[in-house]
């Protein structure tokens, strides 16, 4: 039985692709909706499963394409788009199943099952674990500077093959440890999920997050970037409510807090809370914007900030976070910049240990922030 998966994002493809090979069918794909019309006449397929939202040719016109062509062949799709007049013009089109994105992968199979039957021979490779396909496609970066004796390889990889739809990108800043090593064993079978963009010199984090920036963007299946600290201080249960949150609104930028407040786990050293909240006071005069915790590391943004925002290398190794802020208050004004940042309360952040901030970098902080306040007058 043949089946022609369609849809413009890759990370998608390739795993729905992958688990219906596991569960025995033949599999083609394409990454637009031209190039699967002319699959479609070439390949033969017994079912279509496609996306909705897709460049160029919409999902509804490949649809209508499709069915004039040959109207027998089922057409099932699988998209992150739930509004109520594009489904139901679906089903007026002749699609037989809507599948609302996020859907695991076997609910999928079952849903193609139900619709065009078991392959004959199959000699399928199921995994048992549950795996979801993402409402959209997200890049992460994790700057890493010596790094290997805390990157938690399982947690990584778990996330990434569970969750199709996300890309880690690692930015190996001039570790010189064997941070690379541990990177490159960690990706390894997990090329189309992990990436590892390795930059030869040390520039600070700063550098590393912008570097990985501009790198995943020029690929444009992505729907929205973030980024995390390598030690996982923030989890990716926190980043997910932070995409959601994106996903779901007019925000540009979505910024975990590490507020205290019932119900979260926020832990962090005494003596450092103190300076943190210093510095989040002068921070707060320096924006002129009402934000608590610019310097969380965890953020999740659109793409269509990312040219003007990380065009130009940061004026500052620690303090990129604020200057993401300013830039946007630059680009937008100060009030239209306020209402596309959203300032998001985390569940959980913990204080890991190796961290290289020590408490004397975190009092030149303070001095670093006056001349940031002039450098960007």
């Amino acid at each position: 039985m043949k089946i022609l998966a369609i849809d413009d994002q890759q990370l998608i493809l390739l795993s729905v692709e992958k688990k219906l090979k596991e569960s025995g069918y033949e599999v083609a794909t394409a990454t637009s909706g031209q190039e699967g019309i002319r699959l479609f006449e070439t390949f033969q397929p017994h079912l279509v499963i496609m996306d909705m939202n897709m460049p160029g040719m919409s999902g509804l016109q490949v649809i209508q394409k499709l069915k004039e062509k040959n109207t027998d062949v089922p057409i099932m799709v699988m998209s992150g788009n739930n509004e109520e007049q594009v489904i139901l013009h679906g089903f007026e089109m002749g699609i037989v199943d809507y599948l609302k994105k996020p859907i695991g992968l076997d609910e999928m199979v079952a849903r193609v099952k139900r619709t065009i039957g078991t392959p004959k021979l199959t000699q399928a490779k199921t995994s048992s674990e549950s795996k979801m396909i993402q409402k959209h496609c997200v890049g992460v970066i994790i700057p890493c500077y010596n790094e290997a004796d805390r990157l938690s390889g399982d947690e990584f990889v778990n996330f990434a093959q569970q969750n199709p739809g996300y890309h880690l990108c690692f930015v190996n800043d001039g570790s010189t440890d064997s941070t690379l090593q541990v990177l490159q064993q960690i990706r390894k079978g997990n090329e189309d999920s992990i990436s590892i963009y390795d930059c030869k010199q040390n520039g600070g984090k700063a550098e590393a997050v912008r570097q990985g920036m501009l790198f995943l963007s020029k690929d444009k299946q992505f729907d929205c970037f973030g980024y995390l600290d390598a030690d996982l201080s923030t989890d990716f249960a926190d980043l997910n409510e932070l995409v959601r949150t994106l996903e779901n609104s007019n925000y540009k930028i979505v910024s975990g807090s590490r507020i205290s407040r019932m119900g979260a786990d926020i832990a962090k050293e005494s003596a450092r809370k103190i300076i943190s909240k210093s510095i989040n006071l002068i921070i707060q005069k320096i924006l002129g914007m009402p934000f608590r915790d610019t310097q969380c590391g965890a953020k999740v943004m659109k793409p269509s900030i990312v040219a003007d925002v990380f065009a130009k290398p940061f004026k500052t190794r620690w303090l990129f976070d604020v200057e993401i802020f300013i830039r946007m208050r630059k680009i937008y004004g100060k009030a239209a910049a306020s209402k596309f940042i959203c300032e998001q309360p985390l569940k959980r952040w913990i204080h890991a240990d190796g961290s290289k901030l020590s408490m004397k970098d975190s009092i030149k902080i303070i001095w670093q922030l006056g001349l940031l306040s002039l450098k960007y007058k």
